[in-house]
């Protein structure tokens, strides 16, 4: 019985180290701010795109982008999407962003892609609205 619960505890520990290592080869570990589906924060989404780590693309429509847009981030209407899929990076070593204007259309559009075999693609929570309600710049495309 002992040596069962050696090998036990043996065997849970390397599972642990594995999950430990997966997780951290997903950027989860150090960056608390992204969640199972791929969501980020604001903060993490803007620390990240001005540190030039990540590629943040604006998915809101032209009328939406009139009112402003994060410095340097690629626009890409929503509706444009399918059209100009091959804009994103699908396998990427720098985390592709996506914003809307709250993350609803964002959140749907990162499962979609994720499905289509994309990876290391998030979704910003808050979206553009969060951003200008912090006070972030934006600039006039």
């Amino acid at each position: 019985m002992l040596t069962q619960l050696t090998s036990l505890s043996r065997a849970s520990t390397r599972a642990l180290i594995v999950l430990t290592i997966a997780v951290a080869g997903t950027g989860l570990i150090g960056c608390s701010d992204a969640d199972a589906q791929g969501a980020v924060s604001l903060e993490f989404a803007r620390s990240e795109h001005e540190a030039g780590r990540a590629l943040l693309i604006d998915i809101r429509e032209p009328s939406e982008h009139a009112a402003g847009v994060a410095q340097g981030a690629q626009l890409l209407p929503m509706r444009q999407l399918s059209a100009r899929v091959g804009e994103i990076p699908k396998n990427s070593d720098k985390a592709v962003l996506l914003i809307c204007h709250t993350q609803s259309r964002s959140s749907s559009t990162v499962t979609a892609l994720q499905k289509a075999g994309f990876t290391n693609v998030k979704y910003v929570h808050g979206g553009m609205s969060g951003w200008i309600k912090r006070g972030w710049p934006t600039v006039k495309p």
